[in-house]
């Protein structure tokens, strides 16, 4: 089968999966709920976005002049220049530029919120806010993600003019965090910054604003969507949320703890890895199987029902105890209790629950879930902390982050997140969590709609904390949210892609249909990325799964289980339950 073939393959597949999981819930604007009980309040529905012509760059570089901006570039960008899935996409203009720049009187240092603009000149009405991952600090590619692995399409090729940023700060280092105001433009003000000038450029290129807009990303990508749906609820109708590390400095701080945790457990002194390696990884992988692959009705390498695992599954039970040295086949009873804890949701060294509970999935031994749990703490998490997240920050002169996290105290660090003071005037837990996060009743009334996914196997946002919060929010409405916010849960899927999983899937296109056609999705198709696959292959793909593997994503609380007849290759096979 040659690589053509392949993504005509998996783009059909995952289309009309797509597509038929739109329809199935088609009643009125999506107003009965995901599970076919009975109506809840019926919502406004939003008219579709109508289409529109870019005459060229150049007369749209005569005309832009915004407050406190700065245009740094008016590009025409040819047909094919960009790719997605093996695929051209169509020629559109690229607009650089930079808002608010100023220097700090607290650090001495230049900011500006950098962005770069994308737009079709083919415009099929629509404006994507692409929300970037990590600690921002660059101006990436504006494409506008779909949602998963290895994508096959984006916003851009979709005929979405598309906007990224920087969010304030001009590289990817945790640095800025000294000046306050750079912490805030990280937190939410970049979003709120630069969404109506995106705006105002869009009706300036096409004659008209945006009909309908979507913001959308994964990590903190999702963490800043999930912001924008409770701070800017009546700038966008669609919320696009991936792994969302919403409580982004909690997360950080108890990956400190776990990274304290395995550094204690490492036979290998300072191999944090040592604590738990490949081995016993997949040994636990292996017995979260045994346990709860079948829950589903299929023994297939995935664990469907999260839920009905973590009652089913016990580590101290269903993994052997080392009697002796450990070799792979086993963990010493130490680190059985003390993964255990890490799993139950890591304290500090008084007790307190710093975060969440991770579900043991059928994911952990993948390097991926290994990077974010012991190379994440001491490269990622003590600089976000120490320096963005911590009020007062450390010194960034002598900062060492291996330092921090194997001196720091975490009910320190928990309390400092949580501090304000200085120049300091909000807190962490202020400037990058949703305020009110269940309290989303202006999205809500005014017709807007939000997707959410997250991999049951993401090392470091963990899927458990975004259950959480969607229970939060039915209980806000009821007790049933999904006439205007769905959840879907991926199994084995690691921090945004990756893991023994179906990882490739688009959820704009449903988004899109539901905000505008009221279709609401109680599933959406998903994909395996085998070797060969266009949007390129997936790692930690098992070995004796197919290529051409499918499954659909289930809407909470449905899990996806068998039939009880057909290949359990096909997401035909499986039904939303």
């Amino acid at each position: 089968m040659n690589i053509r073939h392949l993504h005509a393959m998996v783009a059909a597949a995952l289309a009309a999966s797509s597509l038929a999981a739109c329809g199935d819930n088609d009643n009125n604007n999506g107003n009965n709920n995901g599970n076919g009980g009975t109506p809840v309040q019926a919502l406004p529905q939003l008219a579709a976005a109508t289409g529109a012509k870019l005459a060229s760059c150049a007369d749209l570089a005569a005309k832009l002049s915004f407050t406190d901006t700065t245009i740094s570039a008016v590009n025409p960008i040819a047909a094919g220049t960009v790719t997605v899935g093996g695929k051209p996409v169509a020629a559109h203009c690229l607009v650089a530029g930079k808002m608010s720049q100023r220097t700090s009187s607290v650090d001495g240092q230049s900011y500006a919120i950098g962005f770069e603009m994308r737009l079709p000149l083919d415009w099929n009405g629509r404006f994507f806010y692409q929300a970037n991952g990590g600690v921002d600090g660059s101006v990436v590619t504006a494409l506008g993600p779909v949602g998963g692995g290895g994508p096959l399409d984006n916003a851009l090729n979709q005929g979405f003019a598309v906007i990224s940023s920087d969010a304030g700060h001009g590289a990817p280092t945790p640095f800025f965090g000294i000046d306050p105001q750079a912490r805030l433009d990280y937190g939410y003000q970049a979003v709120g910054k630069l969404t109506p000038m995106a705006k105002a450029l869009i009706r300036l290129a096409y004659g008209k604003a945006p009909d309908r807009s979507y913001i959308g990303g994964c990590s903190n990508g999702g963490r800043h969507t999930m912001v924008a749906a409770a701070r800017y609820a009546d700038q966008y109708d669609g919320y696009l949320v991936g792994d969302p590390g919403f409580r982004l400095p909690l997360a950080a701080v108890a990956n400190i703890a776990g990274g304290k945790t395995y550094a204690a457990l490492a036979s290998t002194p300072g191999d944090l890895g040592s604590g738990f390696t490949q081995a016993e990884r997949k040994l636990v992988s292996n017995a979260v199987l045994g346990k709860c692959d079948a829950l589903d009705g299929s023994a297939d390498g995935l664990v469907q029902d999260t839920g009905a695992c973590q009652a089913a599954f016990d580590l101290n039970r269903d993994v052997p105890t080392c009697s002796g040295a450990r070799d792979g086949t086993c963990l010493s009873t130490a680190q059985k209790t003390a993964i255990a804890g890490l799993f139950a949701g890591a304290k500090t060294e008084t007790g307190k629950t710093i975060y969440a509970s991770f579900p043991y999935d059928a994911g952990l031994a993948p390097g991926g879930w290994a990077s974010w749990k012991f190379s994440s703490p001491i490269e990622r998490d003590a600089g976000a902390v120490g320096l963005i997240f911590q009020v007062p920050p450390e010194n960034p002169a002598s900062f060492n982050g291996a330092a921090f996290v194997s001196g720091g105290n975490l009910d320190s660090m928990l309390a400092k997140v949580n501090a304000i003071g200085g120049v300091y005037a909000e807190s962490a837990m202020s400037f990058m969590t949703p305020p009110n996060a269940a309290s989303l009743g202006t999205l809500k009334n005014r017709g807007a709609k939000m997707l959410v996914y997250h991999g049951t196997s993401d090392p470091i946002f963990s899927s458990d904390d975004t259950t959480t919060w969607y229970e939060a929010l039915r209980a806000a409405n009821n007790g049933d949210a999904s006439n205007f916010a769905r959840f879907f849960r991926v199994p084995g899927m690691n921090h945004c892609s990756g893991g023994p999983a179906t990882d490739q899937f688009d959820m704009l296109t449903p988004l899109v249909a539901w905000v505008e056609k009221g279709q609401a999705p109680d599933s959406v198709g998903a994909a395996a990325r085998a070797s060969g696959n266009p949007g390129g292959a997936n790692a930690d793909l098992p070995a004796g799964w197919s290529a051409s593997r499918t499954r659909p994503l289930c809407a909470y609380p449905k899990v996806a289980r068998y039939k009880g007849s057909g290949s359990v290759e096909d997401a035909a096979s499986f039904s939303c339950q």
